[in-house]
């Protein structure tokens, strides 16, 4: 880190939260209750910990300005009731409506997303969203492309036992049904650069927390798997280019809102818990 970090010793109560949540322990405090301290700053992964968790505002961090600070309830929190009842409702829902998804919505999408945690806090997830129906039908058909080669070639994985669900894909394709984004009108790419050690992992915790939004705003999603297969398996970095995508696309969300919603949750398999 390039900017400053210090302590501000006339409001510091040396409870030593700051020291204890500091992933990279250059805030320390020797015994209870003594000073905190500061050092090797230039280690720093800026993840704000440390001003997050001082109840003074003693902690101060030039890349953390008082603007950027907000103090917050755990009472406004979701219940655990509330929160397991979305993850038991929560479902792919496929039945999507023309309408398209409101930009307002689609931003608090992107923004829910932006928020999940990354590696090291690097910080390297982008997102590319795509609502222009020419461009999405590109997105089907090459994916289309991308199965079809493949299972002429034989080159993916169990292509014999996949023939005839791309015949099916090929087939209502052709027919004006599009089974690759089912009638989705935006399409979200999380994408990181090339050489990021996690991006998987990032995007992907990205998109839990963009998918979590959606069912909170009503808007359906889905993940377009059938999109991320093609992507890995033509390996060329096609859809990215084609896209302005400079960087490796980990995972993709298909939006849109629903033509209806569910009435009931369903119980899944019974957990299977193994204590060591």
């Amino acid at each position: 880190m390039d900017g400053k970090l210090s302590i501000n010793t006339e409001n510091c109560i040396k409870c030593g939260k700051c020291a204890r949540v500091c992933p990279s322990q250059i805030i320390t405090q020797e015994t209870k209750g003594s000073a905190v301290k500061v050092q090797n700053v230039e280690n720093c992964i800026v993840c704000g910990h440390c001003v997050a968790v001082c109840p003074t505002n003693s902690v101060l961090h030039s890349e953390f300005p008082p603007e950027k600070v907000h103090a917050f309830k755990y009472s406004d929190y979701p219940t655990p009731e509330q929160m397991m009842l979305m993850c038991k409702a929560r479902r792919s829902n496929r039945a999507f409506s023309t309408r398209p998804v409101p930009r307002e919505m689609l931003e608090q999408i992107i923004e829910a997303a932006h928020r999940a945690p990354t590696a090291s806090n690097m910080q390297q997830v982008y997102f590319t969203l795509v609502t222009d129906p020419k461009q999405l039908d590109a997105i089907s058909r090459f994916t289309l492309d991308v199965f079809n080669s493949a299972a002429k070639k034989r080159i993916m994985p169990d292509a014999y036992r996949y023939l005839p669900v791309f015949d099916r894909l090929k087939r209502e394709y052709a027919n004006g049904h599009d089974m690759i984004l089912r009638g989705a009108t935006a399409a979200l790419f999380i994408h990181t650069p090339k050489n990021s050690r996690f991006g998987s992992a990032d995007a992907n915790l990205a998109y839990q927390n963009g998918s979590l939004m959606a069912e909170c705003l009503g808007v359906n999603q889905f993940y377009m798997g059938f999109v991320c297969t093609a992507i890995h398996q033509e390996n060329k970095g096609t859809l990215a280019n084609m896209l302005g995508i400079n960087g490796t696309i980990h995972a993709a969300m298909a939006l849109g809102m629903p033509e209806f919603r569910f009435s009931n949750y369903i119980d899944k398999k019974d957990t299977i818990e193994t204590d060591l």
